[in-house]
Formats: C-alpha cells, structure tokens, sequence
C-alpha cells in the first residue's frame, strides 16, 4: 500500500512543476484572460521553485515581417491635371476638333511623359485643354472624392504621393493626373 502512496506522490511532483511553468509562462502569452479570472502567481504555491521566465523571442532575418494595419485613407487629397478634350465632351473649349481616339492618344503620350520625369506643370502648359488648370499649372488644390467625377477620384486616390496616372476617361475627356499631397 506505501507503493501505491509512493509513486502517486512521485508522480504530482512533475505535475506541480508543469503547472508553475505554465502559470510563469502564461503572463506574457497574447490570449486574452476571461473576465474576473485572478492573475497568475509568480512563483509557487508551497515557495520551493523560483519563477520560470519565458526565453526571449528574437526575429530572425528568414522571419516574414509582421502584417500591419492598412492606412487609413485620406479624406482630401491634393493633385494636377492635364486635360485633354475632344469634339462632343462635356464643356469642351470651342475650337477642339480631334477625336475621342485621338485624344486618347494625345493623353497617352502625356502620361509616358510623366512617368518618365517629365516636368509636370511643363506637360500641363503644353498639353491641358481646360483654361483654368493651364492658369494653376493644372492644381486642382485639395479636393474630396465627392468632388470629382468618380473615375477621375478613384484614379486620383489610389495614386501614391508623387506617382502620375494614366489616362482616366470622364465625361470631360481623358485625363492624367498626378497626386501631390
């Protein structure tokens, strides 16, 4: 019968010593704990074993990077615009003849130019068919998505600060833009 007493005994020791390793561990762990649950000892209940400390995680140079938050969009953001018209758009200035594939093709060659580091204010006194941005150097100021046709918007907001756009199509004719702010 001692047997039986000896070796349940013997067998709770590796199992207190589980439930401290456990209990110093547990602190530092990312799950949350439920309401009201009690925080954990540090140290053992009978004050035999000292506390166990967790090993320090390193990142290691093959470790993928952490995903992060996305970016909150920006309410207003601030761009210029070359305009390039065609005969039939919307408030189209009088005297533009060409066509809507012409036009077209005429905004693709602005958009390579500024791609390629071309001055922009430079293409937008060159190129632009709306008056007023050729007065601006094609800035359109800061400006909301509601503010502009919606293709010219979402063509603008999904810019990077810097990068210029291909052509985008609005009821006004075709455009390139390029986000400053």
């Amino acid at each position: 019968m001692t047997n039986r007493h000896a070796s349940s005994s013997a067998s709770r020791a590796p199992r207190a010593l589980v439930f401290l390793v456990i209990a110093a561990i547990a602190p530092g762990c990312d799950a949350k704990k439920p309401e009201g649950a009690a925080p954990a000892a540090s140290g053992s209940a009978l004050g035999a074993a000292p506390a166990v400390s967790a090993p320090a995680v390193t990142a290691s140079a093959s470790a993928a990077p952490a995903p992060t938050a996305p970016a909150t969009p920006p309410d207003a953001i601030a761009a210029q615009h070359v305009l390039v018209a065609y005969k039939g758009a919307e408030k189209t200035p009088k005297g533009i003849t060409r066509s809507k594939a012409e036009a077209k093709k005429r905004a693709e060659e602005v958009a390579a130019k500024a791609k390629s580091g071309s001055d922009f204010s430079a293409l937008v006194a060159e190129y632009s068919d709306d008056p007023a941005a050729k007065e601006r150097q094609g800035s359109l100021g800061k400006f909301t998505r509601d503010k502009m046709a919606k293709a010219f918007s979402d063509a603008a907001f999904a810019l990077a600060v810097g990068e210029s756009s291909g052509p985008v199509e609005t009821p006004f004719g075709f455009h390139v833009i390029k986000r400053n702010q």
